[in-house]
């Protein structure tokens, strides 16, 4: 879950918490203020305080005791681990970042698996936004960018030159729209003719296919990112708490 930018009032509060914890104020523990002292405090309804909760719960700041409260475990050490996720960091890192090409921008009819991300109906029109991008001087994955047509309208998305913001930044810049989660989908397939020729890869090597589906905190689904990536150059990494 992401809480960048300027968040939701539930990872407004999420944060503030966090610091709190950081700073010693609540230290390992202590118990957390009860709902209703934290609805008092920050002027917010009980759902936010509720949602905020049940994310420092899961990411390992604080447990509940049933009958006692919640308690302060502190920062989590899974906190300090960045995971490898390369749609969520095609979405928010500047495509000046990482070297490469546009191959393709325009409305394009949609594939029927981002369709079904977008919640759009297959063979739909969309915009696309492809780059390839290079790593070390040779091409290291194929990043496509899908969204609905009048999202694009008024955004430099066409452009063949690496914006110099990240998507998340340029869209909500110019649209106004609000990242608030990712779904993500991982799969494997064998190349087409093209990928392979543009990646510059072996026939018989497979592609590990990343989807991002991007919604905002309605869950409506905003943008999809999709990361080819040679599995003979890339490895997955990821890392969570055991509960």
């Amino acid at each position: 879950m992401s809480l960048e930018s300027v968040p939701p009032k539930y990872a407004q509060l999420v944060q503030a918490l966090q610091r709190r914890i950081e700073s010693g104020t609540y230290p390992p523990g202590s118990l957390l203020p009860s709902e209703h002292q934290l609805i008092q405090e920050f002027g917010v309804s009980r759902p936010t305080v509720v949602a905020a909760l049940r994310v420092l719960r899961e990411q390992g700041w604080i447990e509940s005791q049933q009958g006692k409260g919640r308690f302060v475990r502190g920062r989590p050490a899974m906190a300090a681990v960045e995971p490898n996720r390369p749609g969520q960091a095609y979405l928010t890192n500047p495509e000046s970042n990482a070297p490469g090409e546009l191959v393709e921008a325009g409305a394009v009819a949609l594939p029927n698996r981002v369709a079904a991300l977008l919640e759009a109906q297959p063979k739909s029109k969309a915009f696309l936004r492809r780059r390839l991008v290079a790593r070390d001087g040779e091409p290291s994955e194929l990043v496509s960018l899908w969204l609905p047509l009048e999202l694009s309208e008024g955004t430099d998305l066409t452009s063949g030159e690496p914006l110099p913001q990240g998507i998340r930044q340029h869209l909500q810049s110019r649209k106004g729209v609000r990242f608030d989660h990712i779904v993500e989908q991982i799969t494997a397939r064998m190349p087409t003719v093209q990928e392979v020729k543009q990646l510059g890869m072996p026939k018989n090597v497979p592609l590990l296919a990343v989807f991002g589906a991007v919604r905002d905190a309605s869950g409506r689904p905003l943008v999809v990112v999709e990361v080819l990536l040679p599995a003979d150059r890339h490895e997955l990494e990821d890392a969570y708490p055991v509960r």
